[in-house]
């Protein structure tokens, strides 16, 4: 008999991966698997895509069928998957499988005789090793919101019935990701026991993250909201409102403005995603004159900083390329941005907010207003060194800051 830490023998390496991939489904922490190297009898079949999907409120495996011309979709129920999944694996059908799990991945290979292995790997890279037996979890997975969220239907993100519309799954893993960020920054703050909160969402479209964070603030923090979004398109705004009174939702409306001449006006958290360029800056600028505590912004273009960075300089034969170019004035506008924020008093990350592969607009810039502001001074000779490095005589968050005597003067003026 096979000690616990021995892999399992080939007889048993099949009904074991089918236990972890139950168990897997069971307690939410399969994130998603394949099929691959079909040697079976279908020609055109290359591999089988598996996913988690929940439908009617029971959880079921997806299993997309990849073939050469056309793609065939199959959502098989639990207790289905045992004897699907033999039919499947084996020397005539699918000699590798591959788990990916929460915390690990799992991986079955079969050979030509159909002798299968079992094996582990986390992400870290460790070596192979023999997959444990599944453990019982009692935790339940972690999530933001609910597929079953009256305003995620609304705005056409859901079906009626609460399943995910397939075209809408880069932008629901979005909404979750920012009210995750959200919520963490909201721990990390000074209103982490307030019971009302005023939230401006500037630039906020169809209203998708401002619909999320009211929702989340109401329904999962227990808070008195006041959430409103301002958004330039007249028609973005009645489709906001609208759906607002539909669902009979308290303290969320939304606004037609244009940021440069928006009024300030007071507020605990400064939301805006996207604002091209300046726009940017502009609400920055907004969030602090209202005396914001938490800002997130999700930058979008940054046209100012690109033609400064053209003159004669040490990096010219670099930034000759666009992509460099680009490149370099994107770090450069939005780490100055950050270094404002810090010399304004408060904590700030810049970081990726989601992966590349949902969208290209990933970059955020989190600010968290301090209990006990630092003496602006240091962080200000650190912007004034980076200016004359690279040359930089305007940026346009500087521009605002100083027009209202909100830094002091920098310690030596450019030329």
């Amino acid at each position: 008999m096979s000690s616990p830490a021995d892999p399992p023998t080939p007889a048993a390496a099949l009904p074991q991966f089918i236990e972890h991939l139950l168990a897997a489904l069971a307690d939410g922490t399969l994130l998603r698997g394949s099929l691959a190297k079909y040697r079976g009898p279908d020609t055109s079949l290359q591999r089988v895509l598996l996913r988690p999907v929940t439908l009617r409120g029971e959880v079921q495996l997806q299993l997309v069928y990849r073939h050469a011309t056309k793609d065939i979709t199959k959502n098989q129920a639990p207790a289905e998957l045992p004897a699907l999944l033999a039919q499947l694996l084996g020397a005539q059908g699918f000699r590798h499988a591959h788990l990916h799990l929460d915390g690990a991945e799992l991986e079955l290979v079969i050979t030509q005789r159909g002798q299968a292995t079992l094996h582990r790997r986390t992400p870290a890279g460790d070596t192979p090793g023999p997959a444990a037996a599944p453990a019982a979890h009692n935790r339940e997975k972690k999530r933001w919101l609910s597929l079953e969220r009256p305003f995620l239907a609304e705005l056409g993100v859901t079906t009626a019935e609460h399943q995910l519309v397939p075209a809408m799954a880069r932008k629901w893993k979005q909404i979750n990701k920012f009210v995750e960020v959200f919520a963490h920054a909201l721990e990390d703050s000074p209103l982490k026991d307030a019971q009302r909160l005023r939230v401006m969402d500037f630039g906020s479209g169809k209203g998708y993250l401002t619909f999320g964070v009211h929702d989340w603030l109401t329904t999962q923090r227990g808070l008195a909201a006041d959430v409103t979004g301002v958004e330039l398109r007249p028609d973005m705004v009645a489709l906001g409102n609208a759906a607002a009174a539909k669902l009979g939702l308290q303290g969320l409306h939304f606004e037609q403005g244009d940021l440069a001449r928006w009024q300030p006006q007071p507020l605990d958290v400064m939301i805006a995603l996207h604002a091209c360029d300046t726009a940017t800056d502009l609400a920055i600028d907004l969030g602090l004159r209202g005396g914001a505590s938490i800002i997130l912004c999700s930058p979008c273009c940054h046209k100012q900083i690109r033609p400064q960075l053209l003159q004669p300089h040490p990096l010219k034969p670099i930034l000759q390329h666009g992509v460099h170019l680009g490149q370099q004035a994107e770090m450069l506008t939005d780490g100055l941005r950050a270094l404002w924020l810090e010399a304004c008093g408060y904590h700030t990350q810049v970081f990726e907010f989601i992966s590349l592969e949902h969208t290209n607009k990933n970059k955020m810039i989190l600010a968290v207003k301090r209990a006990h502001p630092a003496a602006p001074a240091p962080v200000l000779s650190q912007i004034d060194e980076l200016k004359r490095f690279y040359g930089i005589r305007e940026h346009c968050l500087e521009t605002l800051l100083r027009q209202r005597h909100a830094l002091p003067e920098p310690q030596e003026n450019l030329t």
